[in-house]
């Protein structure tokens, strides 16, 4: 059970929790493809075919472990590993990657997100707690979090306690004084519960919980997370 009066602050996962994340990588493909067909066709060839990106996924990720938390430095580096290998320019790698990654920032939330967050930031301290390369910022939400803890920038990514512990610490509170929210029931909720914290997750897919420990509480929508801190 949620222990309501022990928390507070509040640390939220942002992918697929605030927004669904593969409508908006879908997106920013389509528009680094453009931009790659305009910029370096030959790469833009290769990275049409679906087998060639696979590889160049494939071994940038194993020839690069030091970047397995890096989201936004792996897909530049594998657009610079497209680029020497069509024979374009590797230096437009930079500014092809800024043209995914403006459309990245482009997300779509869910109708339940933005009422949630005015509720919750007016009564606690909101951190964005994530292993991807959203920016709270760019996407239109930094007024609502006091801090942004990424995987990209503190070195480990969830379940790894040590990320959530730096979540609390960037709002000076105890981890067992913090909810955290989020919709992987790994990373999430059971690497929450690993760090000390409550944990809720958001379940908007009817999935069935896989793990022995359980979560405090398990939320359709973000909604409900609202409803239970109003009539507490």
């Amino acid at each position: 059970m949620l222990a309501l009066g022990k928390i507070k602050a509040i640390t939220l996962d942002l992918d697929d929790t605030l927004w669904p994340i593969w409508p908006t990588i879908e997106r920013a493909e389509k528009v680094l493809l453009e931009w790659l067909s305009a910029h370096a066709p030959m790469t833009s060839a290769l990275f049409a075919n679906p087998a060639a990106l696979r590889d160049i996924r494939a071994e940038m990720t194993s020839s690069r472990p030091d970047l397995k938390h890096d989201m936004s430095a792996l897909r530049l580096e594998s657009i610079r590993l497209a680029l020497t290998r069509a024979g374009d320019d590797p230096q437009l790698a930079e500014p092809a990657f800024e043209a995914f990654f403006a459309e990245r920032q482009r997300v779509t939330l869910f109708d339940d997100v933005l009422p949630a967050l005015e509720f919750l930031a007016e009564r606690f301290p909101l951190v964005a707690l994530s292993n991807g390369n959203a920016d709270v910022q760019r996407v239109g939400l930094g007024r609502f979090f006091r801090a942004s803890v990424c995987a990209r920038d503190f070195g480990v990514g969830k379940p790894d306690p040590r990320i959530f512990h730096a979540a609390a610490g960037a709002v000076d509170t105890m981890p067992e004084f913090i909810l955290h929210v989020g919709d992987d029931v790994t990373l999430d909720a059971l690497g929450a519960l690993n760090a000390g914290m409550q944990a809720a997750w958001v379940n908007r897919s009817d999935a069935i919980w896989p793990h022995e420990q359980e979560p405090h509480v398990t939320l359709t929508h973000l909604g409900e997370l609202k409803d239970l801190f109003a009539g507490e």
